[in-house]
């Protein structure tokens, strides 16, 4: 049974879903633990039509299984869509998982974004160099005079490495860009406030714009690693 949680419990879907899914994520409720529609209808008061949909949803996760003998049954991480952002998402709200998700981020970014970068040397259209190089010289004029925008320079790196990603040329890389960059989010909402997002490496941000203008692809496969290296290898980094 699912205890409830207050007295007032929300009756919108997103809440109850929000909840739920946090709770599996978090380990608050366990792997193989089980509930039924009417653990959810009691616990947040909403009608079985509310629970249903929250089950659905829950179970195009992977969160859970559901069966008419058994009812509602959690599921280990193996079953999760771990790229979908709700999970992502879930997963860096709670101390317990914040590590672990964030570190599986930047394996990831690791394994994908040189790739990337080198195909952008060699597919990129020539507006795509354009803004990359216009990214990274905002970058470098950010460094050396913050704006008074909170975020700015946070969002100018994530646009960068979005451009990259999408001018790779492969439409699967950037189909990830949401989940694999969601790395920023982490270390901006969960990281330290004085943590520079670009970690002193707004030269090689600049160099590698370079390098895909200039169709060097083993250049900007280098230059990305290093740049994926040093925020990796920082004593500043926040996982």
């Amino acid at each position: 049974m699912l205890a409830p949680t207050s007295q007032h419990p929300t009756p919108l879907l997103s809440s109850v879903l929000n909840q739920l899914g946090s709770e599996i994520v978090h380990g608050t409720i366990a792997t193989g633990q089980t509930f039924t529609l009417l653990d959810i209808c009691a616990r947040f008061d909403i009608s079985r039509t509310v629970a249903r949909e929250a089950m659905r949803a829950l179970e195009q996760l992977g969160l859970v299984a559901s069966s008419r003998r058994v009812g509602i049954t959690v599921l280990p991480m193996t079953e999760w869509v771990v790229y979908d952002q709700a999970v992502i998402n879930w997963r860096l709200q709670s101390e317990r998982t914040r590590s672990d998700q964030l570190g599986s981020l930047n394996e990831l970014r690791l394994a994908i974004e040189p790739i990337a970068a080198r195909l952008a040397a060699q597919r990129a259209s020539a507006e795509e160099c354009a803004e990359l190089l216009a990214l990274a010289i905002r970058l470098s004029e950010l460094e050396t005079s913050p704006s008074s925008r909170v975020g700015e320079e946070l969002s100018t790196d994530l646009r960068f490495h979005t451009m990259i990603l999408h001018a790779s040329g492969n439409e699967m890389f950037a189909a990830l860009a949401p989940s694999l960059l969601s790395i920023f989010k982490g270390k901006s909402v969960f990281g330290s406030p004085k943590r520079d997002p670009v970690a002193g490496t707004t030269r090689l941000h600049h160099e590698l714009a370079a390098a895909i203008r200039d169709r060097d692809p083993d250049r900007a496969e280098h230059l990305s690693r290093i740049i994926l290296d040093e925020n990796w290898s920082s004593p500043h980094r926040d996982w």
